[in-house]
């Protein structure tokens, strides 16, 4: 009831007339009852609010800790997150006093959790999941920090998490009010960890767990318009492993996998977190780099290539090294070209690179004349010079 229709109710002559027998009925105290449920359905809405807002699982959790800090003060709250796409490693976070801390736990895996969590799905006490599972040993990994609850978090695709969290610094125990809060955040937490998930999926590449291609050609349409609105520019560099067919022939498909993986950690490492790293498709990646001009996309395909070339990729027996070609453009906002021939132009000079030995940059330029090719120089330190080759030869 709001106040304005608890006044109402209150001011009523009918009620004035009879508010003995409603008080003593209990009526006032149902009232009362009625509104702190009230109260706390808003508290849940908001912290719902708060979390769906969040654009990473990272994010989620903190908003989370910020929720539960704000209810109970616990002496510390610890997720333990099963592997996300194209993750093989849980992830793990411990936070105290709503800063994020360094807490260890021996822990693989929530997936021994599973079963039980998806018959008893409320907040419980560690020492009561300690008594009902039957596997003691899984539980007993929890031991060193010896949590109060353990919660999980149960969506559409099963147990995505538990929390880990301590007893209160403040008061006693938790009591039903808070076990029931716990409750109902935890199913908000559930779905928007599930929607992140099925976005993520819906945007990035199984395998690599870069962006996919369609994520990629939405982004390059959004680019080019925003360099055409504020004339600034961009650059877009395409890179395909060298020799390629060498690796899934010689050393089997997995052993393809896993330098394609190895490439695409070096990617997401060596950009900005504005940046676009996608598997483009098969063995070609693309990187586009907003508000880049050619000089220093330049500098950052050179950057891409030598880290590559210098990467050790675990197998056995041992691969060997793996060099990627890189053709690359920059446009701006003269430029009236379409998504398809900027990708044309990178392709182009991807080709030349090659063409003229592999494991080297060629960047893609304008005008009459061809202007710069240097394909036997090389920079101090061993590395080759980008060749840019006139639109006009091509």
């Amino acid at each position: 009831m709001n106040a304005g229709a608890e006044d109402d109710f209150l001011s009523n002559p009918r009620v004035l007339e009879q508010y003995g027998l409603l008080r003593e009925i209990g009526i006032f105290r149902h009232i009362d009852n009625l509104n702190n449920e009230i109260r706390g359905y808003k508290n849940i809405l908001n912290s719902a609010s708060d979390i769906f807002n969040r654009a990473t699982i990272d994010d989620i959790m903190d908003a989370t800790v910020w929720q539960l800090s704000d209810h109970f003060l616990p002496s510390f709250i610890f997720f333990i997150l099963r592997p996300l796409q194209n993750k093989e490693t849980i992830t793990t976070k411990g936070y105290k006093n709503y800063k994020m801390i360094d807490l260890s736990l021996d822990i693989d895996s929530i997936a021994p959790f599973e079963a039980f969590f998806q018959e008893y799905k409320k907040p419980i006490s560690y020492d009561l999941l300690l008594e009902r599972m039957e596997d003691k040993e899984t539980v007993r990994v929890m031991e060193d920090l010896h949590p109060e609850l353990v919660v999980p978090i149960i969506g559409p695709s099963g147990l995505y998490s538990l929390i880990l969290i301590g007893s209160k610094l403040l008061g006693d125990k938790y009591n039903t009010q808070e076990l029931n809060y716990l409750t109902q955040l935890m199913s908000f937490v559930a779905q928007a960890i599930q929607n992140h998930l099925h976005y993520e999926y819906s945007v990035r590449d199984v395998k690599t767990g870069l962006f996919n291609h369609g994520f990629f050609m939405s982004r390059l349409n959004e680019e080019l318009a925003r360099v055409r609105r504020f004339k600034k520019p961009a650059s877009l560099m395409v890179l395909d492993v060298d020799k390629f067919k060498n690796f899934n022939d010689s050393y089997g498909h997995l052993a393809g996998d896993r330098v394609l993986e190895a490439i695409a950690l070096t990617l997401k490492n060596c950009v900005r977190t504005e940046d676009i790293p996608s598997r483009f498709g098969g063995e070609e990646f693309t990187v586009l780099l907003p508000d880049t001009g050619k000089d220093t996309a330049w500098i950052v395909a050179e950057r891409l290539r030598t880290q590559i070339a210098g990467m050790t990729v675990p197998w056995s027996p041992p691969l060997p090294r793996v060099t990627v070609s890189i053709g690359m453009v920059s446009f701006t906002g003269n430029d009236q070209a379409g998504p398809e021939e900027i990708i044309k132009r990178a392709d182009e000079v991807l080709y030349l690179s090659k063409e003229r030995g592999r494991n080297r940059t060629t960047v893609w330029g304008t005008g009459l004349l061809f202007r710069l090719e240097q394909t036997k120089q090389e920079k101090p330190g061993g590395l080759p010079v980008a060749d840019e080759i006139e639109g006009a030869v091509l």
